[in-house]
């Protein structure tokens, strides 16, 4: 049977459904090259050659997801599933807003929080890549606003800073920052800290120290932070639902409300204050575009990030021993955590994954993929459950053929029988 693509629609989300050969079938979604500039569109389009069948059950996945939306604590959510660089499964679940009508759909506007911080180790590989700064230069030499105690900005590289290595303890001025405190000011303050190691030896995680990337951006480009990544980033690629302010994400046509509980709940206000340190968590953007974005990171679009800037901030730089403890839920799998440039990396099982989490006030989300196999998964939710990050090890369990787990944990929701019967139709019956 030739390739047919035709249109569906699926619960709260319209995909497109390819047909290949006679039993590889599967969810997929690619934008119209027409409303993607230069290489991208060369580089998104779908390529006439054969492509290996699929190992992922999108049915079984699908049905999981269902059952999670089933929970009390969950509102809305985006998924998207890149399997062998295309983008294969991509749907919205729940609505916009508890007790509303509108449905969450591919094009539903959501706040990376955390994950934006790739952006930043993106930006800054990239503009090392072409000679305008060296990744081991002092800090200091770039960003005006940073201060360390005992001027160990001038010791502490652009590395350290981007793998939060800058020697003082964890999410410092955090909470200044969301009393309304100005981000600038704030990292000038951190002088007055006391450093817990020399900079470069220890990882403690960061979020108004780590926005001075914003700080080099502006300097070696000489355009606004917000602005440089536009042009540089995300319009090469055609991401263009992905804005870096509030009002981006207040102004889109269709934008999941942010909800710290869930069926029951009410909205939250979205506040500004980590729009105010965009290196660290100021991204919004649709899942269609966080699936792009998770595809340019597995080497698609070599004109807008070549290899060597993917393998400078995929690769590990700092170990994080603390973050396994934090996933030991998953430990049967899981294994040495570290951070590179923006980016976490994982052993999962014997293999090499690399991903971030993200969560502000009313939103999740998450990126994990395997870069070798080009194959990985994307999700943004609007409500503060840590309950679906069981999916990517799910999605990993099925791209591996590994016995599967309740790592989402709704087999509870099932009866024996229809449990039993999952297992037998896993992954490894696949393809």
């Amino acid at each position: 049977m030739g390739r047919r693509v035709f249109y569906t629609v699926a619960g709260t989300a319209t995909l497109i459904f390819a047909a290949w050969a006679s039993t590889s079938v599967s969810f997929q979604w690619q934008p119209a090259p027409e409303t993607i500039p230069g290489n991208a569109a060369r580089d998104l389009a779908i390529r006439e050659k054969p492509r290996r069948a699929s190992v992922i059950n999108y049915t079984r996945l699908d049905q999981r997801l269902n059952l999670l939306m089933q929970e009390e604590s969950m509102v809305g959510l985006a998924v998207a599933v890149i399997e062998d660089g295309e983008i294969r499964f991509i749907k919205g679940y729940g609505v916009t807003e508890a007790g509303g009508t509108e449905p969450v759909t591919h094009d539903t506007i959501f706040r990376w929080a955390s994950v934006s911080k790739g952006v930043a180790g993106d930006m800054i590989a990239k503009l090392a890549d072409e000679g305008k700064l060296g990744l081991y230069e002092p800090v200091g030499k770039y960003s005006a606003s940073l201060r360390l105690p005992g001027g160990a900005e001038h010791r502490a590289t652009i590395s350290d800073l981007l793998s939060h290595r800058l020697g003082i303890f964890g999410h410092a001025n955090d909470s200044k920052l969301e009393d309304g405190g100005d981000a600038r000011m704030l990292r000038a303050d951190l002088a007055s800290l006391k450093l817990i190691c020399p900079p470069g030896t220890c990882h403690a995680y960061q979020n108004v120290a780590y926005d001075a990337a914003s700080d080099i951006v502006e300097k070696v480009t000489g355009k606004p932070y917000r602005q440089a990544v536009q042009e540089e980033l995300f319009r090469p690629l055609g991401m263009t639902s992905a804005t870096l302010t509030r009002d981006g994400l207040l102004t889109a046509e269709s934008w999941a409300r942010p909800h710290r509980g869930g069926k029951n709940s009410k909205p939250v206000e979205v506040t500004d204050s980590y729009y105010r340190v965009p290196a660290a968590g100021g991204v919004n953007s649709s899942i269609k575009d966080l699936a792009v974005w998770m595809r340019a990171q597995m080497g698609h679009n070599p004109g807008v990030l070549p290899p060597g800037v993917l393998a400078s901030v995929q690769s590990p730089r700092a170990a994080t021993p603390g973050e396994l403890s934090r996933m030991r839920k998953f430990r049967e799998r899981l294994s040495k955590a570290s951070y590179g440039l923006g980016w976490r990396s994982y052993d999962y099982a014997g293999h090499k994954v690399v991903g971030h989490r993200g969560g502000v006030t009313g939103y999740r989300s998450l990126v994990m993929f395997d870069p070798e196999l080009r194959s990985g998964v994307v999700a943004l939710w609007n409500s503060s459950t840590a309950q679906p990050g069981g999916l990517e090890f799910e999605v990993l369990d099925m791209l591996y053929r590994l016995e599967p787990r309740d790592w989402l944990g709704v087999d509870d929701m099932l009866p024996p029988e229809s449990i039993a019967a999952e297992d037998t139709e896993g992954p490894s019956r696949q393809g």
